[in-house]
């Protein structure tokens, strides 16, 4: 390697020393020194079908492996068409750094090919947006930028760099430096003391747990406290799997009689946002007392009689070491005959066996298929909330879906990543039919890059999600049909890939056996049910 390189060799190689070893992109000649260099330095390129589909595969490979997620696109469309994907990671908390091209800057503002200022527009989407001034600030913004992505509240950054200064030249860095990202300050330890004494004083203490526990790499901290405290635990996004199934103090069918009842609530990484209605009642207590453990105080409207924001795996690890508690019995007696009860009735729905397919026993049959270890991911409306509420994780991260965003079209470049990041894990796309329309075309980059992804498909026909709220509230639906039985597994037949479709519940294991056994992309297109309503209880808005 010589003394010098171009702009995009110096980003590539800040990316490959800070632990980058996927690229996602799709060609344009305005990144061309980043794929050039990436290739050079030995970062896998993974090239898509849409810019917002490797924007999503980023996201996709931060939620998976807890690292900054990166994608290069073209400028102007290329960029717009990641705009979507790096709100979603803002909204999720992913790191994840884009790379976009720009008009060259010696011809700003002539009416270059795509020239358009990029940094206004996504600059209230990310941490920190910004244009490269010059080629010897490339290795050094770059491994900044990642630094930053990582850091405190987790989320997006961007950087696009203008032609004319991407071809510049520099010298290379030694590797001197490696990247510490900020945690944010440490516990104070007289608010741990006020908060195990609030623990140990409540009659009803409960736990709402969130993706912040996730980025934080927290899990086996709140497990512990949990567990000295016997708290009740309730989670959201990517904290899922915190606890494993059948843990006696895991009330996930509960949840609304744990918060609605508690007299204390500890919301640990979790925003008070929808999910939660805004930490008003019915959803929390009126009465209750909140505790904040969490980076910063985003979302946090109401008041709290203690919090703690900063390094949250320091705050619960001491926390934890604090806060051993006798159990109550009579109060978790009460959870777990609620919490049995609500597995009861899904029980009864997970073994209906008509068809078309009810989407909970397409969900059940899906469950008891795959490996403990597998990854599964949601893309859809009121499939996937079939999907979330029934499908239990024995670990986090083998959980992912578009959060509280809820873009549509994710799944796809979500899963290619995850079994890009975990080769040896099934993974498992449930997609409604929908949502398969936003990003189907991804199957082609999985088959030309071997990327073996089993997607199912709860092809009802409708958008479930807006059908049936329509129909209810405003006693018709508008713009809510999708076809009959529409043939997608044909779709990723044609793209080279393994196609089946399934109208019965007992076709669905044998139709799963042989999509992993093909060893391709492969669509399980299952008919579903259009009058199966997801019975929901909040309000999406």
């Amino acid at each position: 390697m010589s003394d010098s390189a171009n702009a995009g060799e110096l980003i590539a190689l800040a990316l490959k020393r800070a632990g980058v070893s996927h690229l996602f992109t799709l060609n344009g000649a305005h990144i061309w020194p980043v794929l050039i260099g990436a290739s050079e330095h030995g970062i896998r390129i993974i090239d898509t079908r849409h810019e917002q589909s490797a924007a999503f595969a980023a996201e996709g490979w931060a939620k998976v492996t807890r690292q900054c997620g990166v994608a290069s696109v073209t400028a102007g469309p290329g960029v717009t068409n990641s705009v979507t994907a790096i709100a979603q990671a803002q909204s999720a908390d992913s790191p994840m750094l884009v790379i976009g091209g720009r008009a060259p800057e010696a011809r700003w503002g002539m009416g270059s090919l795509q020239e358009m200022d990029h940094v206004e527009v996504v600059r209230s989407l990310t941490k920190k947006a910004l244009t490269l001034g010059s080629a010897e600030d490339a290795y050094g913004t770059a491994a900044e930028l990642i630094r930053t992505a990582m850091s405190r509240r987790t989320g997006p950054v961007f950087m696009d760099i203008p032609l004319d200064v991407l071809f510049g030249a520099a010298d290379i860095p030694e590797a001197t430096e490696h990247l510490t990202p900020d945690l944010g300050p440490p516990p104070d330890p007289d608010t741990i003391a006020q908060i195990a004494r609030l623990i140990r004083e409540a009659d009803r203490p409960a736990v709402i747990a969130g993706g912040g526990v996730w980025w934080a790499h927290a899990e086996e901290e709140l497990k512990r406290l949990v567990e000295v405290a016997h708290l009740p635990l309730n989670v959201n996004g990517m904290a899922r799997g915190v606890l494993p199934p059948g843990h006696p103090l895991f009330f996930p069918r509960a949840r609304g009689k744990t918060l609605g009842e508690a007299d204390l609530i500890l919301v640990i990484g979790a925003l008070l946002d929808f999910r939660l209605n805004f930490g008003q009642p019915p959803v929390f207590a009126e009465g209750a007392k909140l505790v904040y453990l969490d980076v910063d105080d985003h979302r946090k409207h109401r008041p709290a009689e203690a919090a703690i924001y900063g390094d949250l795996r320091a705050s619960l690890a001491a926390l934890a070491a604090a806060a051993a508690a006798p159990e109550k019995p009579e109060w978790l007696a009460r959870l777990r005959e609620s919490e049995a009860a609500a597995r009861g009735r899904d029980a009864a729905l997970m073994q209906v066996d008509s068809s078309p397919v009810h989407p909970a026993r397409l969900i059940a049959e899906v469950d008891r298929f795959a490996d403990p270890e597998a990854i599964v991911v949601g893309d859809g409306g009121d499939f996937v909330s079939f999907a979330g509420r029934l499908i239990e994780r024995r670990q986090p991260g083998l959980w992912i879906d578009p959060g509280p965003f809820g873009a549509l079209g994710s799944g796809p470049a979500y899963a290619m990543a995850a079994r890009l990041a975990r080769p040896d894990r099934q993974v498992v796309l449930l997609s409604g039919d929908g949502a398969f329309g936003f990003s189907a075309m991804e199957f082609d980059t999985m088959v030309r890059h071997r990327i073996p992804v089993v997607c199912v498909v709860g092809n009802n026909g409708i958008w479930a999600l807006e059908k049936h709220p329509m129909q209810s509230m405003l006693g018709m639906s508008v713009a809510a049909d999708l076809g009959h039985n529409t043939r997608y597994d044909k779709v990723v037949e044609a793209l080279g890939g393994y196609g089946e479709m399934v109208e019965r519940p007992e076709q669905i294991r044998p139709a799963l056996e042989r999509a992993f056994a093909s060893g391709l992309p492969a669509c399980v297109n299952v008919i579903c049910d259009p009058q199966a309503e997801y019975p929901r209880s909040s309000v999406l808005m």
